[in-house]
């Protein structure tokens, strides 16, 4: 079996690390350089950077902090947030990224999906999803929406459609993130990963609620994701990656060793 990725992800806003939930009360907790360097010297196999209100702020990434973080850090590293076209890809990947994830730009323009693996591979793009729970209809029939703009837009689109879908276009990973479960450190959301994970072809990461090393666990075999995106667990202390990796050892889980 591949090893289980542990990834750790910094939410940035003007410039710093912040962290909220369920995508509402953010407060401000950190240099994201300063925390890449870390919880790369600590064992994370991948970053995420997420500059969060990008799109809904209609502006531009933030590239020098990108930079300085791909200059600390000797993982690889994926970038998201106002990403709308393949220039801003290319800027992004340029500044020392290997992974671009979109997301709000991708739902309203779904070409770009393709358009950014063809010109950079498909392994570079990374389909960033913002899921809610919601009654099953017609048009939502796994009952679960595709949410854009920081959790402000809903969309009307299924989200195993769009999940099946993004991949169709050229997406090589897919990020799951639910929004019910952000922030609550109660743990993922197994029915949604599950549901997208048994659906598509491509590695699913799973985003949202991780709050114990037991809740990881449960995600990457039952929820059967490739990789758990952690945030809160380690921004606050409570536990580090160390400790979260030797638990999913116990729990046989296979990760990577430190600095692998």
């Amino acid at each position: 079996m591949l090893s289980k990725r542990v990834i750790v992800c910094l939410d940035v806003r003007d410039g710093k690390t912040t962290k909220g939930i369920k995508f509402k009360g953010n407060v401000d907790i950190g240099d994201p350089v300063d925390m890449a360097r870390i919880y790369y010297e600590a064992g994370c196999d991948e970053l995420v950077f997420y500059d969060i209100t990008a799109s809904h702020e209609k502006r531009g990434i933030m590239i020098d902090v990108v930079r300085r973080v791909a200059e600390t850090i000797f993982i690889p590293f994926s970038v998201g947030g106002g990403i709308s076209s393949v220039e801003d890809m290319r800027d992004v990947l340029l500044a020392g990224a290997e992974k671009i994830s979109v997301n709000s730009a991708a739902v309203k323009n779904p070409k770009i999906i393709t358009e950014g693996a063809e010109a950079f591979g498909n392994q570079c793009v990374v389909l960033g999803m913002d899921v809610k729970k919601v009654e099953k209809s017609e048009k939502i029939p796994s009952g679960y929406e595709i949410v854009i703009n920081g959790g402000r837009t809903y969309m009307g689109i299924d989200a195993l459609w769009w999940a099946q879908e993004g991949e169709r276009l050229g997406a090589g990973e897919i990020c799951l993130n639910s929004i019910d479960a952000d922030g609550t450190k109660e743990g993922y959301e197994l029915e949604l990963t599950a549901l997208i994970s048994e659906n598509v072809n491509i590695p699913v990461i799973a985003s949202g609620g991780g709050g114990i090393p037991q809740h990881l666990a449960d995600v990457l075999k039952e929820g059967k994701a490739d990789a758990a995106l952690i945030a809160s667990m380690v921004h606050y202390g409570t536990y580090t990656i160390p400790e979260i990796k030797e638990h999913l050892k116990s729990q046989g889980v296979p990760v990577r060793d430190q600095l692998q």
